[in-house]
C-alpha cells in the first residue's frame, strides 16, 4: 500500500508526502533440521513472512524575486523499517530474545559486553566464556543465568547495518552574476562494528575471521589503542582496548556491544560558489558566457564516531572517502 499527498503554494512551497506498507511471503529460509540428520546441503522452504513500512517525503522551494535574485532549495527524507512476522525457527520460550519474529530482517545479535576484567580473581568467579582468557578481556553478561557464556545469551544489539534513516537537504541562490549552492547528506539509526582482523595489533590483517591463520603479522598499533588499552599498570576496566596480546583472543572477537558504533553522519558533501561574468563584457572577446567557480566535497562531517570516516564502517583503514576541491572556469562560444 502507498498513499501519498502533493501540496503546492503561490509562494514557491511544494511538497511530497508517503506512506508506505508492504507484506511478504514465502520467503525462502533453511529448514530448523537437527545435525544428527545428516541431511547435506542444507534444505530450504519458502516459509518466511515479513512486513515492512515507512515514509518518504520530499520539499521544495522555487522562487525568483526579481531579475537579479533568486534561490531554490530542496529537503528529502525517508524512514523505512522491516520486522519478521513468521520465521521458522527452535522453540525459544524459555529464552525469547533469541527469537526473529518481531525484529529487524538486518538485526544482529551478539553478546552484552559489561566490561573488562579486573583481575585473575573476577575471571576465576564469573562465568565460563570463550577460549583462553584473562584479566583485560571483555567480561559478558549472563543473560540466562546458567553460569557460562553461549550463544544462549546473544541479544539484539544496535541498529541494523543498513541506515533506517536517510536525508538530504540544499540551497541554491543567485544575485546577479554571483551563484552559490550547498548540500547535506545525512543516515540514522545504523550500527556497524569495527573489523577486529584489520585493526587487531600485531596480528596479519589478511588473517580469517578471528585473526587465527598467523601469531605474529604487519597491524601495527593505532593511536586510539595505544592511548586507551587495559594493562597490569593501567587497569581501566572501560579502556577503548583490552589488553594486548602477541596472538588473536577468541574471547574479544565475539560480536558484542563492546566494539559496536553507531554511523549516524551529517556530511556537508558539496559546495560551490561562481561569478559568472556579464555578457557585455566578454562578448568583445566573441565569448558567449563566461563563468569562475569554487567547488568542494565531502567537506565536512559531524558524527559521534571519532576514529575515522563513519561512510567506511568497520573497515577504516580501506581506501578513504575523498575531500575534493576544484578551482575552474566555465567557457562558452
Amino acid at each position: 500500500m502507498n498513499v501519498g499527498a502533493e501540496m503546492r503554494t503561490v509562494f514557491g512551497l511544494s511538497a511530497n508526502v508517503e506512506y508506505f506498507t508492504e507484506r511478504r511471503e514465502n520467503i525462502l529460509l533453511n529448514r530448523i533440521i537437527p545435525n544428527t540428520m545428516g541431511i547435506i546441503p542444507d534444505v530450504k522452504a519458502n516459509l518466511g513472512k515479513a512486513k515492512g513500512k515507512g515514509v518518504d517525503m520530499e520539499l521544495n522551494y522555487e522562487k525568483s524575486f526579481n531579475k537579479d535574485l533568486w534561490i531554490t532549495g530542496r529537503g528529502t527524507f525517508t524512514y523505512a523499517t522491516s520486522e519478521a512476522v513468521e520465521w521458522e525457527e527452535p522453540d525459544y520460550s524459555e529464552t525469547p530474545w533469541l527469537s526473529k519474529v518481531g525484529k529487524s530482517l538486518g538485526q544482529t545479535w551478539g553478546y552484552i559486553a559489561e566490561r573488562l576484567f579486573v583481575d585473575e580473581e573476577e575471571v576465576k568467579n564469573s562465568p565460563t566464556q570463550f577460549g583462553e582468557y584473562m584479566a583485560g578481556d571483555i567480561k559478558y553478561r549472563d543473560v540466562n543465568g546458567d553460569g557460562k557464556i553461549s550463544e544462549l545469551d546473544k541479544v539484539p544489539i544496535g541498529y541494523p547495518t543498513t541506515p533506517e534513516i536517510n536525508y538530504g537537504f540544499g540551497l541554491s541562490v543567485g544575485y546577479k552574476g554571483l551563484d552559490a549552492s550547498f548540500f547535506f547528506q545525512g543516515s540514522g539509526r545504523q550500527s556497524f562494528w569495527l573489523d577486529l582482523k584489520k585493526i587487531t595489533p600485531f596480528l596479519d590483517g589478511d588473517a580469517g575471521e578471528n585473526g587465527e591463520d598467523g601469531l605474529l603479522g604487519q597491524n601495527a598499533v593505532l593511536d586510539v589503542i595505544a592511548n586507551s588499552y587495559w594493562s597490569e599498570n593501567n587497569r581501566n576496566p572501560y579502556a577503548f582496548w583490552p589488553r594486548l596480546a602477541n596472538q588473536s583472543v577468541e574471547n574479544n572477537n565475539q560480536t558484542s556491544t563492546w566494539f559496536m558504533q553507531d554511523a549516524t553522519f551529517l556530511r556537508l558533501k558539496s559546495v560551490e560558489i561562481g561569478y559568472t561574468v556579464p555578457k557585455n563584457l566578454v562578448k568583445k572577446f566573441k565569448v558567449q558566457n563566461l563563468r569562475f567557480y569554487v567547488s568542494g566535497t565531502n567537506l565536512l562531517c559531524w558524527s559521534k564516531f571519532k576514529l575515522w570516516d563513519p561512510e567506511m564502517a568497520g573497515n577504516g583503514l580501506g581506501y578513504p572517502v575523498q575531500r575534493v576541491i576544484n578551482v575552474g572556469l566555465n567557457l562558452g562560444f
